[in-house]
């Protein structure tokens, strides 16, 4: 499917008849709020510039996570984003599912949920702007998922808290030979 198109509601059934019970949750809240996804394979689901998103993919595959809790990665959602070499690093130590590609200039989070995934974003977001430490970080993470546990998310879970930019993120780097 070239992202204009939907995968039809009788294809999508099938395909999560056999997902795990995290995976299969994750596809239907998407699909409930964004739509049908635009690409379809046994592994994966993917929509294309749904909300605020460059892309979302949905995973059949559940990676076990420990921060901040236990819990299985399964929705990975991306933005444009373009993250000064030496901010990596931080963007490491504060959660190995913020992943960045800087070739494409992109940045994403791959959690459980959506709110997860924003949180995510807008601490990373803050890491690189150098107004939270990886400490602060992980610490304000902690707290927010706390808050959500007693029914209150925090706005940081209900959107981007920055401006996605519109011009090129990417970096072709340049060539050596």
């Amino acid at each position: 499917m070239n992202g204009v198109e939907q995968v039809d509601a009788t294809t999508l059934k099938e395909i999560l008849s056999t997902w795990p019970k995290v995976s299969k949750e994750a596809a239907t809240t998407t699909v409930n709020k964004y739509g049908l996804p635009n690409e379809a394979s046994l592994s994966r689901l993917t929509w294309h510039k749904n909300g605020p998103w460059k892309r979302t993919v949905v995973y059949a595959e559940e990676v076990p996570h420990e921060f901040p809790t236990p819990h299985h990665d399964v929705l990975e959602q991306y933005i444009p984003y373009k993250v000064p070499v030496d901010k990596f690093n931080e963007l490491a130590a504060f959660d190995g599912s913020v992943l960045v590609d800087r070739t494409k200039g992109e940045m994403s989070a791959r959690c459980e949920g959506e709110e997860a995934n924003f949180l995510a974003l807008n601490l990373a977001n803050e890491i690189v702007q150098g107004t939270k430490t990886v400490a602060t970080a992980r610490q304000a993470y902690g707290d927010a998922m706390q808050q959500r546990r007693t029914g209150t998310p925090p706005e940081i879970m209900q959107r981007l808290m920055f401006e996605v930019s519109a011009a090129e993120t990417g970096e072709r780097d340049q060539a050596i030979i």
